[in-house]
């Protein structure tokens, strides 16, 4: 993946002895992809062999899962920033399509009692997962195209809202509560980041916290969800019975865990302890230091994030700045979310940790998000190179590229 940052360049741009890519990024995706390989594998063994007769099924689809996100993040670093641009509008109005099939019986897969899949024979694809990363990409142009518009004017900030407000309501017809929250507190940070008026943000805000909160409590299943983690232990055995089982796990890890292997609350305990609840078992088999190596991992790649969004903003680079930045709000709003469930201080949501938990498509569209952050921090620092080269040297016109460093 790496080596396509050094050839996506024009041969005279290419400098093999200066980094283009951020390697304190690369470091915090590779270390969680480890560290979640290795979880997804601990997790499932005993489901796998219980369920499928070997003990390796969800930790060999995992690397499937792992190698073919490699390969789409290969040929995402290849598509010029640009190009996502111009395609802003019709991804976002393709996941509003896919939603909308995804919910026509015969089309869309119903697993645990949700819609949430479109089904290609044993593949399931989330759509949900696409959304979230087509609204991203929808944003950061419109942020740019109508800048002024944001900043002030309220119609600026309500027409995005419109469109989302579609998208959310399709999320919650699946349902997918989680993957709602996700996309429109990711769309309100970004559009607070672009400089909207404080008051029309706090009013919005309001007006969608509000709303949510309404569509929450009038369906039975999600209000029993919403009550539940406020006191687990009063129906430990029915609706509280998996964050119960969950808080057992953090209980019983301590400070350096019980060892790789050894949990007893994923030996058909814990439902879902390899996708949503898989924090839960690190937690336990590694201790309160396994949960601190990855929250640090994540608070890595997310910081990185942010200053690749800020390097672009102050190269007037404003859609990566904006794309940058809600890549970093995505990943960051969707973890702290999984955390949050995980330790029953926020109602089970249904969202994987990102990077870690087992599923293809949640997979896939991550790394598709690494390599987009990969590709602005690429173009900004051969951006950089170039204009420092032409300071340098104003009258040369030379191929060759001077050798600093970043």
């Amino acid at each position: 993946m790496l080596k396509n940052l050094r050839m996506a360049a024009p041969p005279h741009k290419q400098v093999a002895s200066i980094a283009m890519y951020d390697r304190y990024l690369v470091f915090a995706v590779l270390g969680i992809l480890a560290i979640g390989l290795l979880m997804v594998y601990s997790t499932s063994i005993v489901i796998s062999e219980r369920t499928f007769g070997h003990p390796f099924y969800f930790v060999i689809r995992q690397s499937i899962y792992l190698i073919l996100g490699f390969i789409v993040a290969g040929f995402t670093l290849k598509v010029e920033l640009a190009q996502w641009e111009s395609l802003g509008t019709k991804l976002l109005f393709l996941s509003i399509f896919l939603l909308i099939l995804v919910l026509i019986p015969g089309i869309g897969k119903q697993v645990n009692g949700s819609m949430r899949w479109i089904g290609f024979g044993p593949i399931g694809v989330q759509v949900s997962e696409f959304a979230k990363l087509s609204v991203l990409i929808f944003m950061a142009g419109y942020l740019v195209r109508r800048e002024q518009e944001i900043r002030t004017r309220l119609s600026g900030f309500v027409k995005p809202m419109l469109l989302l407000s579609i998208i959310a309501l399709l999320l919650l017809r699946e349902p997918d509560f989680g993957a709602a929250t996700v996309v429109m507190a990711t769309a309100l940070g970004m559009m607070f980041l672009a400089g909207v008026r404080l008051w029309q943000f706090i009013a919005l805000l309001i007006s969608v916290v509000g709303a949510l909160a309404i569509l929450a409590v009038s369906s039975p299943y999600r209000l029993a969800r919403l009550t539940t983690f406020l006191n687990p232990w009063e129906v430990r055995y029915d609706s509280g019975y998996q964050l119960t089982q969950s808080l057992i796990a953090f209980g019983r890890g301590g400070w350096s865990g019980v060892g790789l292997g050894g949990s007893v609350q994923k030996l058909f305990y814990l439902p879902e302890a390899h996708t949503d609840f898989l924090l839960a078992v690190l937690g336990e088999e590694l201790g309160l230091i396994g949960l601190l190596v990855v929250t640090g991992l994540f608070v890595l790649l997310v910081t990185r994030a942010m200053m690749i969004g800020r390097k672009a903003y102050l190269q007037e680079k404003h859609f990566s700045a904006y794309l940058a930045y809600g890549l970093a709000l995505w990943l960051a709003f969707q973890a702290m979310i999984n955390v949050g469930v995980n330790v029953g201080v926020l109602p089970t949501k249904g969202l994987t940790l990102p990077l870690m938990s087992y599923g293809g498509s949640s997979m896939l569209i991550a790394c598709a998000g690494i390599a987009i952050l990969l590709r602005i921090d690429y173009e900004l620092r051969l951006d950089f190179y170039a204009l420092k080269s032409k300071a340098k040297n104003p009258f040369k016109t030379t191929n060759q590229t001077r050798t600093t460093r970043y």
